[in-house]
């Protein structure tokens, strides 16, 4: 069942690739899209049949692959990476939709983004340390040439910038993995939780930071952010969706998964300075945000701010903190995705991003006012406010950190404030006033430019106002995680020594 999620993309890739050049570009769009939609119907049959009562991995797949590394095929399913598999897919759909049926080299840019899916699948399915690595690795080089080849002007310098960032993310990773398995004496990679608590903390400390760096990298957190604002710029709208909706998550699921998972004692004596690490990221992304004109770039620097609340749910590391870290992560791939769909869509009806050029595109007559008011729509679930996704996750997050960590959470609070002022300053500039004269006469956007951003839009609102259809997914696998993690007062006594 979970193979299928792996393995159609990666068949279905070869398959694209090596289509005679004769097939019109458009027939090759159809079907990788067919084949998109059909992994996302798989992976809610897959929902459906899952049992959130059950905290152990489901539906496992075993398979032993090469026995003289101790390396095995091993797939399994939980509360936490279930509805990241579902949002893959998901994101999938949505950026071959959203991909022009004119693209050059479809059928290279098409076998792409499915080995994309594939890789991100994979990661979030494994469970054995060097098959997630494989996977983690895999999306890289795909992700890499989808920027360089069908980027912007700057392309090659942000995709190399990003290749490196994420190599170094990847070497220390592996070399984590490694050190764990060999300190530990096992027999295998097989994942197993609390496997770090056999070291001595020291050790456990010089372990647990090559992965929080490692996957701070992914995230990412400031300082190693920098390769974030210009991969968003240089990439194309769908790609920029892939990159900002599931891609970040990869490092946000493995600070859960293998950092919280595998180390608990060394991270709840890390809790404070993670947190403390969160603040800054929330705050250095938010004020930078602000100082934005390029819409793109300020919905890029927005992310990086909002990825520090799933850090700080992580340090926190209580059932409701936890909890709101999954809801984030959902809710800012969902929110994400819809800005930057939008950010396309005015980009590519006038030329522009610059929020300096641009004013009242709401115009009903001459201007965008669908895509305004979707744009409204999604900055204010940016900025959470109640009845979308953004408010409920944020609010889960900030009432289950608040008793561990008080000022820090106090801190991380007044990112949701600045939301609200750089987003506004996006929306004030560029969609009310008087249509610019530098941009008059907008060519209608067409139903294949609104629909991705209409679904994206109605899901923020379903969860908003209806969350425990996906809090019932998780809630079990996150309280569970924390059956051996040492008490909140605990964490404060460590944290005074």
């Amino acid at each position: 069942m979970l193979s299928a999620l792996v393995l159609i993309p990666l068949i279905s890739a070869v398959i694209v690739g090596l289509w005679p050049g004769t097939v019109a570009p458009i027939i090759i769009r159809r079907v990788t899209l067919a084949i998109a939609c059909g992994l996302f119907l798989w992976s809610l049959v897959v929902g459906s049949q899952f049992n959130p009562l059950d905290i152990n991995q489901q539906f496992s797949e075993f398979l032993p692959w090469i026995d003289s590394l101790g390396l095995t095929y091993h797939l399994g399913v939980d509360g936490l990476s279930l509805p990241l598999l579902v949002l893959n897919s998901l994101l999938t759909c949505i950026a071959i939709s959203s991909t022009e049926t004119s693209i050059s080299r479809p059928r290279f840019y098409y076998t792409l983004v499915l080995l994309l899916n594939a890789g991100v699948a994979g990661a979030f399915l494994a469970q054995d340390f060097l098959l997630f690595f494989l996977f983690y690795e895999l999306e890289l080089i795909p992700l890499y040439l989808l920027i360089a080849i069908w980027g912007g002007q700057r392309r090659g310098y942000a995709a190399t910038k990003f290749l490196i960032y994420t190599a170094i993310s990847g070497i220390l990773i592996l070399a984590a993995f490694f050190g764990l398995v060999w300190l530990t004496h096992s027999p295998s990679f097989a994942y197993q939780p609390l496997l770090g608590n056999t070291l001595p903390l020291a050790t456990q400390l010089l372990l647990l930071a090559a992965i929080v760096v490692g996957f701070g990298i992914k995230i990412p957190l400031v300082p190693f952010h920098t390769w974030l604002p210009d991969a968003h710029v240089e990439a194309s709208t769908p790609i920029s969706v892939l990159l900002a909706g599931i891609l970040l998550k990869l490092g946000t699921y493995g600070l859960l998964r293998f950092g919280l998972g595998l180390f608990p004692q060394a991270w709840a004596y890390a809790a404070p300075w993670l947190a403390t690490w969160a603040v800054i990221s929330v705050l250095y992304g938010s004020f930078n945000a602000i100082a934005q004109t390029d819409m793109k770039k300020m919905v890029a620097f927005s992310s990086i701010g909002h990825m520090g609340y799933v850090l700080l749910a992580a340090a926190a590391a209580t059932p409701l903190a936890l909890l709101g870290a999954v809801m984030q992560m959902i809710a800012h791939g969902l929110i994400s995705a819809l800005l930057f769909l939008l950010v396309g869509v005015v980009y590519k009806k006038t030329g522009t991003r610059d929020i300096e050029i641009l004013r009242g595109l709401l115009n009903p007559e001459r201007g965008l006012p669908v895509v305004g008011s979707l744009m409204i729509l999604g900055v204010m679930a940016s900025a959470g406010i109640p009845g979308m996704a953004g408010f409920i996750s944020e609010f889960l997050v900030f009432r289950g950190s608040l008793p561990v960590f008080p000022t820090q959470t106090l801190l991380s609070m007044i990112g949701t404030g600045l939301t609200s002022v750089y987003f506004l300053l996006l929306v004030n500039r560029a969609f009310f006033g008087r249509l610019s004269d530098k941009v008059t006469y907008l060519p209608p956007v067409q139903w294949s430019d609104r629909a991705p951003a209409i679904v994206l839009a109605i899901l923020i609102v379903i969860l908003g106002v209806q969350p425990a259809w996906m809090v019932r997914w998780t809630e079990n696998t996150t309280t569970a995680m924390l059956t051996n993690y040492p008490a909140v007062a605990q964490v404060s006594n460590i944290s005074s020594h």
